[in-house]
C-alpha cells in the first residue's frame, strides 16, 4: 500500500515607486526618500516575522524519548511528502495544458511510474506508524488525502482497496492533518518547524493553513490524553 502514497498603501504602491527620484542617507543612518521635491524620512525598516521557538519541556524520560521517536520518524518521511507536494503541482499544471484526455492520461502513468520506481522500495521500507505520518504531512503538503490522490489518479476502486488493506495495518489513508485539534499532529508540526530553523529539513509550503501558535497555545500546557509525549513553551512572534 505505502508504495502508491504519493499556494490604502496597497493603492499607493505603485505611485510611490513611480515618483521616487533619489535615495540619500545621512550619517545618522536614517533613509530618506525625495518624492516631487518633499524629503521624507524612513527611521523603521520592515522585518520578516521571525518564530521563536521556545525550549522543549519533558515531565519524565518516557516523554521524552516518545518524543525523539516521533521526530526521527517525521524528519525521515518529510522528504517524500515534499516531493508529493512538488510533484503534483508540476502533474497539476502540465495536465493543464493539455486539451488530449488520451494525453493527460498517458502523462499521468508516466509520472506514476517514476515516483514508483524511484521512491517505491524505500516507502515500501517504512513501518506502520511512519506510513501515518507520512500519510498526514501529504496532507499537508497538498490539501488532499493519500486517499483522494489515489481516487483520482488512479481509480476509486483501487482506492477503496488501498483503504481498506491499510486499515488492517492502522493505516487510515483518509487521515487530515490538524495541528490546533490533534495533539500528535501538534507535535508533528513543532518538530517540522524546529528542523526547518536548525536547517535539519528544508522547508516546503503548506498547502493548508497552518495556525501554528493558535494550536502551540492550545497544546503547550495541556496533558494529551493517553499520548504524554511531551510539550514545550509557547513559541512568540518576533519582528
Amino acid at each position: 500500500m505505502i508504495r502508491y502514497l504519493s499556494p490604502f498603501l496597497f493603492f499607493l504602491g505603485p505611485f510611490l515607486v513611480a515618483q521616487e527620484t533619489e535615495v540619500e542617507q545621512d550619517n545618522s543612518d536614517v533613509q530618506y526618500y525625495i518624492i516631487e521635491g518633499d524629503t521624507l524620512a524612513r527611521e523603521a525598516v520592515e522585518l520578516d516575522e521571525v518564530m521563536l521557538l521556545g525550549r522543549l519541556h519533558f515531565d519524565n524520560d518516557l516523554e521524552r524519548k516518545r518524543y525523539l521517536i516521533l521526530r526521527r520518524k517525521t524528519r525521515k518521511v518529510w522528504p517524500f511528502a515534499k516531493l508529493a507536494g512538488e510533484r503534483l503541482n508540476q502533474l497539476n499544471a502540465r495536465l493543464d495544458s493539455m486539451e488530449s484526455k488520451r494525453d493527460k492520461k498517458k502523462y499521468t502513468k508516466i509520472i506514476q511510474r517514476y515516483v514508483e520506481d524511484e521512491f517505491g522500495p524505500k516507502l515500501k521500507k517504512l513501518t506502520r506508524t511512519e506510513g501515518q505520518i507520512l500519510v498526514k504531512l501529504v496532507y499537508r503538503q497538498t490539501g488532499t488525502t493519500t486517499f483522494d490522490l489515489v481516487k483520482e489518479y488512479r481509480s476509486g476502486w483501487k482506492a477503496f482497496w488501498l483503504n481498506t488493506t491499510a486499515g488492517l495495518f492502522d493505516i487510515d489513508m483518509k487521515e487530515i492533518y490538524d495541528p490546533v485539534n490533534v495533539h500528535e499532529d501538534y507535535l508533528i508540526e513543532d518538530i517540522l518547524q524546529r528542523s526547518f530553523q536548525a536547517n535539519v529539513l528544508e522547508e516546503g509550503k503548506s498547502a493548508i493553513e497552518i495556525d501554528y501558535f493558535t494550536a502551540a497555545s492550545k497544546w503547550s500546557f495541556k496533558s494529551p490524553p493517553s499520548s504524554g509525549i511531551g510539550n514545550s513553551i509557547p513559541p512568540q512572534r518576533e519582528k
